[in-house]
């Protein structure tokens, strides 16, 4: 009995161990990309870039109006389509893929897109926001051995991010997506950090599996209306 209980104090331990290495490093990076306090002012974010993609240029605008909604608009070969999820619904048209009308969001989507609200970042306040995180050790990305954390999200998705322990950005993610009733792993590289005016730093350069999106302009707290996410 006694070995038993020095077992299970020893696996505690252990798990209480990762959970703090996970939490402090969290904490790091956080810092490092302007502190939560600056990260908790945000209120509204949009993002203004072009993706390369097989030699063309799509234009795309992400806009973020925290926890009420979130907005992409894309634009190629002289047509725009759109995608936008709120706390109550989603809807999505890209005519570029043979849409001819918006289509509404299934259930189980719109559940799993409720963390695209945060304008603040998924990983500010996580376990206030009901997320919980996992430290997986070490993990080697383009050379930099990086620490490897597991966000479980409310939702019910997760996120693997790998983050620089020099720099504690995050240098690279990995999400699992669903696409034609298959799950899919996603791969982002982020990379330019760029620190703006507001005392936030982000990554103005994100390589996808399908090509690079590079960021032109950012405006934090700008004026979003509501109505702009509406079908």
């Amino acid at each position: 009995m006694k070995k038993i209980v020095l077992s299970l104090f020893a696996f505690a331990l252990l798990i209480s161990a990762k959970a703090q290495t996970a939490e402090e490093i969290i904490s790091k990076h956080i810092e490092a990309i302007g502190g939560a306090d600056n990260w908790r002012k945000v209120n509204s974010v949009k993002m203004e870039g072009v993706l390369q993609v097989q030699g063309a240029e799509v234009a795309v605008t992400i806009t973020v109006l925290h926890n009420k909604g979130m907005r992409q608009d894309i634009s190629v070969m002289g047509m725009t389509g759109y995608e936008f999820v709120t706390p109550t619904e989603g809807w999505s048209f890209m005519p570029f893929q043979g849409q001819q009308e918006p289509e509404a969001m299934t259930a189980e989507k719109l559940a799993e897109s409720q963390d695209q609200l945060d304008a603040q970042g998924n990983l500010v306040d996580y376990a206030q926001k009901g997320h919980s995180a996992e430290y997986l050790g070490k993990e080697d990305v383009e050379g930099t051995e990086c620490f490897k954390i597991r966000l479980n999200k409310k939702g019910g998705t997760h996120e693997t991010m790998f983050i620089d322990p020099k720099t504690f950005y995050v240098l690279q993610s990995k999400t699992v997506q669903k696409a034609n009733g298959q799950e899919m792993e996603v791969t982002s590289t982020f990379a330019n950090y760029e620190k703006l005016p507001e005392g936030i730093v982000i990554a103005k350069s994100i390589t996808l599996p399908f090509g690079e999106m590079v960021l032109g302009k950012v405006t934090i707290n700008g004026p979003v209306e509501e109505s702009v996410f509406k079908k």
